[in-house]
């Protein structure tokens, strides 16, 4: 009962939260929770039988595991994830406060967590996972982590404290490096594309360094084919399609990240058609391909975060959609750091947005995309968008960076879903 108390007064600011922001979520009662009580996060994520999962990585993180729970849920685990927002120490606290009973106890049989790359290098320092699954390096967000050697460093020490196994990515040249420092006794699990998958990707895998060799048959889960939004994956020999929840060979990559993760936590209980079926049935992480019906018309969500995750996901757009919103909110500092993407392919954008609307408009007339209006008040940009008439090919379309995001989801209505345990 020691952390009766502090879960008391964070359950009570949580109700504050609310009171102020209906339906949002907050960091503030795990961050009250982590100052109350600093041991209570390692106690809580230590206090599951089947032990603690951490996903990291610079992108794709989100997607992965949501994948992966979805995998393990199939497979008749009980599970307890994070939202995707909530990956820092704060808010992995506030996840947990949304479950535990008073004496601070979360059900499940193993918990599966999202975690930033700083924050999860801190926290697993405190708390062994028993499995880590990594997805890639690449260059962050320019006012996080700008440095690739930077964010490896931090996905090394957060493998480094793997008791179990660490599942990476194959294709990673840095993450090749985390597995050969990899401590004796843990298992390394691997996938990757296949050269004939990586031949076809005009961008190739967005990673800040690509590794020179494939992964070969019988190493690991290899991505054997991609065709729009459904993907073959290979593993022993044997061959699965599972349907994405968007185009693009970055969710391909999300798949196989969640299978092969799966793989290792379940051992001999894991079975591969289990797993194709639940990636295919899951729905798209908010932000990430996600398709909502907003006001009577279908509406689809494309987060873009980083030049990479940029480039791959506007290559991913449907061609010949001709309703695009594209808002870059106050979280691009610099919007320079986007310029190194080429944006041609989107042909034309009817609105732009959001606080850095006439950078973001100068980039795309550079791009030779063609701009119907700058709008940089989003809440008008947003209605004027969705008043238009349903095109004719494709869906209306809205591209944001995080913080125009969250304000497009607020000014909507849209609430982040929610994990159950």
């Amino acid at each position: 009962m020691r952390y009766a108390p502090a879960i008391l007064v964070g359950r009570f600011v949580r109700f504050l939260a609310r009171l102020r922001k209906p339906g949002g979520g907050s960091a503030v009662p795990g961050l009250v929770v982590n100052r109350l009580a600093p041991g209570y996060l390692p106690h809580a994520l230590g206090a599951f039988p089947d032990g603690l999962v951490v996903v990291s990585g610079s992108s794709g993180k989100s997607t992965t595991t949501k994948m992966l729970v979805a995998v393990l849920r199939a497979h008749d685990r009980s599970v307890f994830t994070n939202p995707s927002t909530a990956n820092i120490a704060q808010g992995l606290t506030s996840a947990l406060l949304e479950r535990a009973d008073v004496r601070g106890r979360v059900p499940g049989d193993l918990a599966v967590l999202e975690m930033d790359e700083g924050h999860g290098a801190r926290v697993t320092a405190d708390l062994p996972p028993d499995v880590v699954v990594l997805t890639n390096v690449m260059v962050d967000q320019i006012d996080r982590f700008h440095d690739s050697e930077a964010v490896a460093g931090m996905l090394g020490r957060i493998a480094s404290r793997a008791t179990k196994s660490i599942v990476l990515n194959a294709d990673d040249a840095y993450l090749v490096q985390v597995a050969a420092a990899a401590e004796r006794g843990v298992v390394v699990e691997r996938f990757g594309v296949s050269a004939e998958v990586l031949a076809a990707a005009p961008r190739g895998l967005g990673n800040a360094r690509t590794a020179g060799e494939r992964l070969a048959a019988g190493d690991g889960l290899r991505i054997v084919g991609l065709a729009g939004d459904v993907t073959t994956l290979e593993l022993h020999g044997r061959a699965v399609d599972v349907r994405l929840p968007s185009r693009g060979i970055h969710y391909a990559v999300d798949a196989a990240a969640a299978v092969a993760g799966a793989r290792a936590i379940l051992g001999r209980d894991f079975d591969l058609d289990v797993a194709a079926r639940a990636v295919s049935e899951m729905p798209a992480v908010f932000g990430r391909g996600e398709r909502v019906t907003v006001r009577g018309t279908e509406v689809e969500f494309v987060l873009v975060q980083n030049p990479s995750s940029f480039q791959l996901n506007v290559d991913g757009i449907a061609p010949g959609t001709e309703q695009i919103l594209f808002a870059m909110g106050s979280d691009v500092r610099d919007p320079s750091y986007f310029w190194p993407v080429d944006a041609s392919g989107l042909g034309s954008v009817r609105v732009v947005s959001g606080s850095k609307a006439y950078e973001a408009a100068l980039q795309l007339a550079y791009d030779g995309v063609e701009v119907g209006r700058v709008e940089p008040d989003l809440p008008t940009a947003l209605d004027e968008f969705l008043a238009l008439p349903v095109p004719e090919h494709g869906v209306k379309t809205i591209v944001f960076t995080a913080d125009s995001m969250r304000r497009t989801r607020a000014h909507l209505g849209l609430a982040e879903a929610k994990e159950d345990a």
